[in-house]
C-alpha cells in the first residue's frame, strides 16, 4: 500500500483542504506584513512591500493577508495584473497614498511573471525558473514615484528564508501527528 502525505507549506495540492506546514508558513508571514505595516506608518508616503513563498498559488500571501488585515494589495500568481494604465498597480498605488499616505503591497512569488522578460528555463527540480518580480517592482514602483516627483520611501521584505526555517507550530505538529497515525492505520 502506498500512502501519500500532503507536506508543502505552499497548500498548492489539488483536492485537499490543508496541507502540513501551511498554518505555520502563513502564520510567519503574518508577522512581515505587521513589520512592513508599521515600517510604512512611519514615513510619509511609506510603502511596504513583502515577497512571499507561492511559485504557481497565492494561498500563503491571501491567508496571510487576511489575517494580518492591513494590506492593501495582494498580488498572486492565479490574478494577472496591469502595472500602467488607470487601473494599473501604480496608479493604484498612487490614489492609496494619497488617501491614506501609506500602502502595504504583498506579493506571492509567481505573481506578475507575465510582465517580466521570462524564459523556459528550469531549475535542478525541472520548475520553471521565476524573475524576481519583487525586485523589478521595488525598481519600477520607485521610478513612477520619481517620474512624478512624489517623495516615497519603499521597504522590501523578503522573509522566505524565515518562513521555511521556523519549527512547526502546534496546529502543525498535532495535523502531522494525525495524519501519520492514519497512514499506519491504512
Amino acid at each position: 500500500a502506498v500512502v501519500g502525505i500532503p507536506k508543502t507549506i505552499d497548500n498548492d495540492i489539488m483536492l485537499l483542504d490543508k496541507s502540513f506546514g501551511f498554518e505555520t508558513a502563513f502564520g510567519v508571514a503574518v508577522q512581515a506584513l505587521k513589520c512592513a505595516h508599521i515600517e510604512a506608518l512611519g514615513s510619509m508616503n511609506g510603502i511596504g512591500l513583502v515577497k512571499l513563498m507561492g511559485r504557481d498559488s497565492g494561498f500563503i500571501a491571501c491567508y496571510a493577508s487576511l489575517a494580518g488585515s492591513n494590506v492593501d494589495f495582494v498580488l498572486i500568481p492565479e490574478v494577472p495584473f496591469e502595472l500602467h494604465g488607470e487601473g494599473g498597480l501604480l496608479e493604484r498605488l498612487r490614489y492609496c497614498l494619497a488617501r491614506k499616505r501609506n500602502a502595504v503591497i504583498v506579493l506571492a512569488e509567481g505573481a506578475g511573471q507575465h510582465l517580466l522578460m521570462a524564459d523556459d528555463a528550469t531549475d535542478a527540480s525541472g520548475n520553471r525558473r521565476l524573475v524576481d518580480i519583487g525586485s523589478f517592482l521595488k525598481e519600477r514602483i520607485n521610478a513612477f514615484f520619481q517620474e512624478r516627483k512624489i517623495e516615497c520611501t519603499l521597504k522590501y521584505i523578503d522573509p522566505s528564508h524565515m518562513i521555511r526555517s521556523v519549527p512547526a507550530n502546534a496546529a502543525d505538529n498535532f495535523y502531522c501527528s494525525q495524519l501519520a497515525h492514519n497512514a499506519v492505520h491504512a
